[in-house]
């Protein structure tokens, strides 16, 4: 039977070309690396490196030997990641927190991905707008950054920025806006705006703190929840609102949704990961896919908005 452990060392010796590269890499003097590999030649009875003046070159067995192990390493790290969820007691379950928008949109297809991908993980999914401050922390978190509170790594979390948001102005379809490219944040100042975050949390401070820097606090003259039920107030001709990108891929008929500059209000999206979960093929595969996610918004938005007037 083929010494794993030998053929790692193999594995690094191809890819450093060099025994005293795969030493480093590996933490090994160049003399321990030098017997794994004479060892393995010995017991598969291959030639499976030659000498190339001060390198080394893989022999064509080398080569397909090394390519072929790839799945058994991928394996053990399965296996490794395996270990760690029994460790910490969370066989087959992965948590998951993130807010509504990105519930809306990155989230049904990212589920969808991994339950096709893993069919034994069981998926334990919380709104952090509902969360139950007793409920169990999450594995992974997509969540706003509080614009006064600097993210970091803090807490057994690893945490790194997504993406950045931009805010938009919906107006309803015959505003003199509509046809527009852009709008400035202080021409909507004179409008009154709907409301559409009863947290009163970072996404709300983002756009507050925008329209402070230009002069004006906004006019919110109704109040309501979430950004769907604004958006069709402003349908229905109350006024507009102003909502981060993530929540324009499904805009109502009767509505136009328009870029903000000078300045763009921008919230900040972040992703955090339980450092002990983070090796997990399972977490590793929502990472990806937030990641190839964040790509999609500005090509949707395009898609679902009315032509306004022109």
């Amino acid at each position: 039977m083929v010494d794993i452990h030998r053929l790692r060392v193999l594995r690094s010796v191809i890819g450093e070309r060099s025994i005293g590269g795969a030493a480093t890499a590996l933490g090994y003097t160049p003399s321990a690396v030098s017997q794994h590999i004479a060892t393995l030649q010995r017991e598969t009875g291959l030639t499976l490196i030659e000498r190339d003046g001060r390198g080394i070159v893989p022999t064509e067995a080398g080569t397909i030997l090394a390519a072929e192990s790839e799945p058994v390493f991928e394996q053990l790290a399965r296996v490794d990641g395996l270990i760690s969820e029994l460790r910490d007691g969370r066989l087959g379950q992965l948590r998951i927190n993130y807010f509504a928008s990105a519930g809306a949109t990155w989230i049904p297809p990212i589920v969808a991905a991994l339950t096709r991908e893993f069919p034994g993980l069981r998926l334990d999914l919380r709104l952090i707008e509902l969360a139950d401050p007793s409920a169990a922390s999450p594995d992974v978190e997509i969540y706003v950054a509080d614009t006064d509170h600097p993210a970091g790594d803090s807490g057994g979390y690893t945490s790194r920025p997504l993406t950045s948001d931009p805010y938009h102005a919906v107006v309803p379809h015959e505003s003199h806006w509509a046809g527009r490219e852009s709008v400035t944040l202080r021409e909507l100042s004179p409008v009154p705006w709907v409301d559409n975050d009863v947290a009163r949390g970072p996404c709300r401070q983002a756009l507050l703190n925008a329209c402070t820097s230009v002069g004006f606090t906004p006019d919110f003259s109704i109040e309501t929840q979430d950004y769907p039920t604004a958006i069709r107030f402003v349908a229905a001709g109350v006024g507009l609102t102003v909502v981060p990108q993530l929540a324009l891929t499904h805009l109502p008929a009767g509505v136009v949704a328009i870029p903000i500059v000078d300045p763009t209000p921008v919230r900040a999206i972040r992703v955090r990961v339980r450092q002990s979960a983070q090796d997990l093929p399972p977490v590793q595969r929502v990472l990806e896919l937030l990641d190839a996610a964040v790509l999609q918004p500005i090509h949707r938005l395009r898609q679902a908005q009315p032509a306004g007037p022109r």
